[in-house]
């Protein structure tokens, strides 16, 4: 199949604007390339500048109370309730250990002294729940950065500004396909 001069001619004219096409398509493609990564960097300074202090003071002034209060709550009442259990479990295996070396020394089963185990009692629950709570204020130390409050507090901000945005969109846009007639519609003669 032989394509004629003018063809020809024509062809590589086509091949030559679409070779232009392409440098200047490659050209546009490098400039946006460069326009986002400067948008990316200035993104992560507002972020750092004006987002993460916004969050930070809302969780510190709505969250980081209840956290507060979380704690006491923790170190006033469930370390010692737990402390004391453990005492007192201890003091009944004490007790339980006293009764089996009585009976193996022969002197048998006696009453016990309730006075005598009510002290040991309450000593074994002072003692472990100061080791318990010793020992659990080492094991947790105090986080300095943002826990998972702040996150959750950071994605619902996020979705209620994005809500907000689209809200503001839907009702100042344009809607070309929104018609209303002029005239009302006329009921059919019948």
């Amino acid at each position: 199949m032989s394509v004629s001069r003018k063809r020809k001619k024509e062809l590589q004219k086509l091949q030559k604007q679409a070779n232009q096409l392409w440098e200047t398509q490659q050209v546009l493609v490098g400039e946006a390339a460069s326009v986002a990564r400067e948008a990316s960097r200035q993104l992560g300074h507002f972020g750092r500048e004006q987002v993460k202090p916004q969050v930070q003071a809302g969780y510190e002034k709505y969250a980081a109370p209840y956290v507060d209060k979380g704690k006491k709550v923790v170190n006033s009442t469930v370390i010692p309730a737990a402390g004391a259990v453990v005492g007192s479990a201890l003091s009944v295996w004490d007790a339980a250990n006293d009764t089996r070396a009585q009976l193996a020394s022969g002197r048998g089963f006696a009453l016990p002294d309730s006075k005598n185990y009510g002290k040991k009692a309450d000593k074994y629950a002072r003692e472990a729940s100061r080791y318990l709570s010793a020992k659990l204020e080492r094991s947790a130390p105090q986080k300095k950065g943002m826990g998972a409050g702040g996150v959750i507090a950071i994605i619902l901000g996020v979705a209620a500004a994005a809500g907000v945005l689209y809200a503001a969109w839907q009702t100042l846009r344009a809607d070309d396909e929104l018609w209303v007639a002029d005239d009302p519609l006329r009921a059919p003669d019948a």
